[in-house]
């Protein structure tokens, strides 16, 4: 995961006219006309997650990829459904993110910040929880802590974190033991480019940090 930082101005107007216009209304109600405020939602989520899944991190487009996802699921809080700051952008990988969330409890979001500290990559594609609750939203989004659960995640984890790494000019085999070369190259994969990151930046960052740690 990669901490999703929600601002208000990023808040679609759309939608601030939909709610003023529908007090009461639930996010299902937006089946009934709100087509565009429901892609509204999803542009500009996809915006501050700069086109990266707000669960597993890798690439989406935001067309029939991706779905908006309620971080509170519908039917736990139904007085959020509305909120965007409990909205993000999810992939449609079957079993896992937000078609593996469903209505559970997500104990670890990517709206707060341990989430970038309290998992922790490896260089197999696989990732492992450093809390109990970081454990259980691995388990609950289905994002890879063993083969027999999502291998395919994994595989292709492994495969675009070692491309990343190699271009960036880091051998995953050797490393790097030089601090300042390291702190540059997670300042480079870290940076935007046209408004996106690369797939699974933030799991090349999360390694690259325990490299410095």
């Amino acid at each position: 995961m990669r901490r999703i930082t929600k601002r208000d101005n990023f808040e679609p107007n759309s939608l601030k006219a939909w709610k003023r216009g529908n007090r009461g209304k639930l996010y299902s109600d937006l089946k009934n006309g709100g087509a565009v405020v429901r892609q509204d939602i999803r542009n500009e989520a996809l915006r501050e997650q700069f086109y990266l899944c707000g669960y597993c991190c890798k690439s989406i487009s935001g067309n029939n990829d991706c779905h908006n996802e309620h971080v509170e699921a519908q039917a736990t809080n139904p007085n959020r459904t509305l909120d965007f700051d409990n909205l993000i952008v999810s992939c449609n990988t079957p079993r896992q993110c937000g078609l593996a969330h469903k209505s559970k409890v997500l104990p670890l979001t990517p709206l707060m910040p341990e989430c970038e500290s309290e998992l922790k990559f490896k260089l197999s594609g696989q990732v492992v929880g450093l809390t109990e609750r970081a454990t259980d939203a691995i388990q609950i989004l289905n994002l890879g802590d063993q083969l027999a659960n999502n291998r395919a995640l994994i595989e292709q984890r492994k495969q675009l974190v070692h491309v990343l790494l190699m271009a960036n000019g880091v051998d995953a085999e050797d490393g790097l033991e030089d601090d300042d070369l390291l702190e540059m190259v997670v300042d480079d994969i870290s940076t935007p480019q046209n408004g996106k990151l690369e797939a699974f930046a933030p799991v090349v960052v999360n390694i690259l940090k325990q490299w410095l740690g």
